[in-house]
């Protein structure tokens, strides 16, 4: 089913692209082998990539790659055949961060929508006109802006906005960092940041020590969450609501989304409802986050609380087990087992329409029906049974650490 406003996930792998689209997304967005800001993800080769798009289209999503690093002259010539195996499948649109890519796609592809990356940096309703004028569907705005700022941009230009509203944040301004590439040579404007901001450093004044040391993580800013603002976000104009993570697991993917969408038909249906469940949807969500949570600068510069100086204050969450892919007559149900477990282990089942249902393993069969007492090799197809029937879509998890 389509929304008037999209929630709009995070696709690193297939198991990824499935989660999200079993949790309820309108469209996911994913790397292929080539130009994307995030090299070292599970990203989708050309077979794979086609394969996502009409695994997505099928199922009601649209899809969106990623074509957003910086680009050099020499490569600029292997970008059409890139893209052509995947315009030709029906790709929705393309993420774009550098000019002259944004222009090669505009001449050879002048039909296939792109959209100007959070790293284009637009600030105000003159970069967003300008844009729509070189031929941009949609902008995804800089995750600095307030929402009055991105207010004034719908008020004054007529044209799609895409935030981030949920996820890990950059230190430095909209993901344009260098400080990757001058330590170690590996740059996020290339795909290959070493996210240095996660690091314990000293704060120093000559020889002395300014900074604690159980508060070393000066540059690591908390995850950003904005399910409570959701009205505040829509009201704004926002009409695509992106959650980051596409190196996150398929259970994270799939909690946070389907986490959203609910928050958002119940908001749809009815704001007291919304309202009502914000703690649930907090307390859903913190089962696969690590970090504290900031609403980042929707309302304005942030400030020390928005920063993670001591990561003991990270929180237990949940095991990612897998996603039923099958369900069997008698009520089991089969899938790729991820996690090791066995029988007797107390698990939950996600289901796609926002119910947790907490259970017991009574059985496991390995592919030739034999009986198992546990898993002790992910990967394999693992046929479940528990003390609930299992539906395609369910995600099975259980509580620990990651």
């Amino acid at each position: 089913m389509r929304h008037t406003t999209e929630l709009l996930a995070p696709a690193g792998s297939f198991d990824s692209l499935k989660a999200a689209v079993g949790a309820g997304a309108d469209a996911v967005y994913l790397g292929g082998a080539q130009f994307g800001a995030r090299a070292y993800a599970d990203n989708f080769g050309e077979k794979e990539l086609c394969e996502a798009i009409g695994y997505a289209h099928l199922h009601g999503c649209d899809l969106y790659l990623t074509v957003n690093t910086l680009l050099k002259d020499r490569e600029l010539e292997d970008l059409g055949a890139y893209l052509k195996p995947y315009y030709e499948s029906g790709l929705d649109a393309v993420i774009v961060q550098d000019f002259g890519v944004f222009s090669y796609i505009r001449e050879y592809f002048p039909d296939l929508p792109v959209h100007a990356s959070t790293q284009m940096t637009i600030l105000g309703p003159g970069g967003a006109a300008l844009l729509k004028e070189l031929g941009a569907a949609r902008i995804v705005t800089a995750r600095e802006l307030s929402l009055e700022e991105i207010r004034h941009i719908h008020e004054q230009v007529d044209i799609e906005i895409e935030s981030f509203i949920h996820g890990a944040l950059c230190y430095c301004y909209s993901g344009q960092c260098l400080f990757s590439s001058m330590l170690g040579g590996r740059s996020g404007n290339r795909g290959r940041c070493a996210q240095p901001c996660r690091l314990p450093y000293e704060l120093r004044d000559g020889e002395r020590v300014l900074s604690r040391r159980k508060e070393a993580y000066l540059l690591s800013p908390r995850d950003m969450c904005t399910i409570e603002l959701l009205p505040e976000i829509l009201e704004a104009g926002v009409c695509s609501l992106k959650i980051e993570g596409r190196m996150k697991t398929a259970l994270y993917v799939a909690v946070v989304s389907r986490t959203y969408r609910m928050a958002l038909d119940d908001y749809f249906e009815d704001p007291e409802k919304y309202e009502k469940n914000i703690p649930y949807y907090k307390e859903e969500i913190a089962k696969c986050t690590y970090r504290q949570f900031t609403t980042g600068f929707f309302f304005g510069p942030t400030s020390h609380e928005s920063q993670i100086y001591d990561h003991n204050t990270y929180v237990k969450g949940y095991v990612y087990l897998g996603m039923i892919s099958r369900k069997d007559s008698d009520g089991s149900g089969v899938f790729e087992q991820k996690n090791k477990f066995s029988v007797g282990d107390e698990v939950e089942i996600m289901k796609p329409s926002g119910e947790n249902i907490r259970t017991r393993v009574l059985a496991l069969r390995d592919e030739d029906g034999n009986e198992m007492e546990n898993c002790p090799h992910p990967g394999q197809s693992i046929t479940i049974c528990t003390e609930c029937a299992l539906e395609p879509f369910d995600i099975i998890r259980k509580e620990g650490e990651e």
